[in-house]
């Protein structure tokens, strides 16, 4: 007689926020997700929340997130998508109430409280994972190829941009100049651009920044630049900003005997902002060749030189994918808080140098 195996039951996911992270980002690719099922949604807006029910239909609604600690045995994690200034309280409670994590970057508003996070959750032996997804780009993913395979040589300069052109203030606390917010484009795209650099260049030991805000009535910084040196020798120049008229190359990387230049961005976040789903099978992440990176050396890729790269599918999807089997003890954290907290120094170092106009080593 032989024996079958049943598939595990899917891990219940409750999700605290539904605005923009919540219900873009977090809410679809948890319900794309064959190992995960999204229990419950907390918000206290109800517009927001009869949104979720009716793009979730089934999922439980509560107005709070004590709701899910007074259920921690019926859940089994946590992912925190609200404003950034309530990322620590809140995955702090969800780990005292024996929850695992994930939170939405920025993980925390200073790299000493994103390692006394790191700490309960070592001390509880719970998952803290922070949502970095960015690192599933289909331009980073190609890119982490290319240098993996030593098709640039040497990388010696690496240029990556996430600019957008907002003239006009949107408003909310992402656009807030108050310290207590952790709003601006430094602590938003910036925890993405500093983040894909130190994956694929180590730590930073010197950071030098300029920051301004050049909107009016703005309050936080909405156009920044960030020069990185990183342990190994290579530099990291990075942009980002909300004032830029014409788009810059998505990433310039340039190696001792080719570079690589990419335009655009990676196609995931529009598509899902547009209500489109990853499925299983079905084409996800995919850009057309038009808009492919070009590798070279010696010319411009906007009279023709080098050649087209194809470019890698964006992957989102294999963020939660990664969390679920770290959760089952068969993968690791796919981003972990201590890979945060390097980035959130590299953020505050760059503060302190565009405040104070001095470059600024790292230990």
């Amino acid at each position: 007689m032989t024996g079958t195996t049943s598939e595990p039951a899917p891990l219940r996911v409750g999700l605290v926020g539904y605005g923009l992270a919540g219900s873009v980002f977090h809410a679809p690719l948890i319900a794309a997700s064959p190992d995960l099922v999204l229990d419950t949604v907390t918000t206290g807006n109800p517009e927001r929340a009869a949104q979720a029910r009716a793009e979730h239909p089934g999922v439980r609604v509560d107005d709070s997130p004590e709701a899910l600690w007074a259920r921690a045995d019926e859940l089994d994690l946590v992912v925190v998508a609200s404003p950034n200034k309530t990322h620590v309280p809140i995955a702090t409670a969800a780990l005292e109430a024996g929850l695992p994590v994930v939170v939405d970057k920025p993980l925390a508003g200073t790299a000493a409280d994103a390692r006394t996070l790191a700490a309960l959750a070592d001390e509880r032996g719970l998952l803290l994972s922070v949502f970095q997804n960015r690192r599933w780009d289909n331009d980073f993913r190609t890119l982490r190829s290319l240098i993996a395979e030593g098709a640039l040589g040497e990388v010696q300069r690496f240029e990556s941009r996430f600019e957008r052109w907002r003239p006009q203030l949107k408003g909310g606390w992402r656009e807030s100049g108050a310290p207590e917010e952790i709003g601006g484009l430094l602590y938003d795209l910036g925890s993405h651009v500093v983040d894909q650099a130190l994956v694929l260049f180590g730590p930073a030991v010197r950071v030098y920044a300029e920051s301004d805000v050049r909107r009016p009535g703005a309050t936080a910084d909405d156009d920044t630049f960030l020069a990185i040196t990183h342990a190994n020798g290579v530099r990291s120049h990075l942009w980002v900003s909300a004032t830029t008229a014409q788009l810059g190359p998505r990433f310039r990387v340039l190696g001792s005997t080719a570079g690589y230049v990419k335009y655009g961005l990676d196609p995931q976040e529009a598509a899902l902002r547009e209500g489109l789903r990853p499925e299983p099978g079905a084409v996800w992440g995919l850009e057309p060749e038009g808009v492919w990176g070009r590798i070279g050396s010696g010319e411009s890729p906007l009279t023709g030189g080098g050649a087209p790269v194809e470019t890698l599918p964006g992957d989102y999807p294999a963020y939660y994918t990664a969390v679920a089997a770290a959760l089952r003890g068969t993968g690791e954290n796919p981003v972990t808080a201590r890979e945060a907290a390097a980035a959130l120094d590299v953020l505050e170092a760059a503060k302190r140098s565009a405040r104070e106009g001095v470059a600024v080593r790292l230990s």
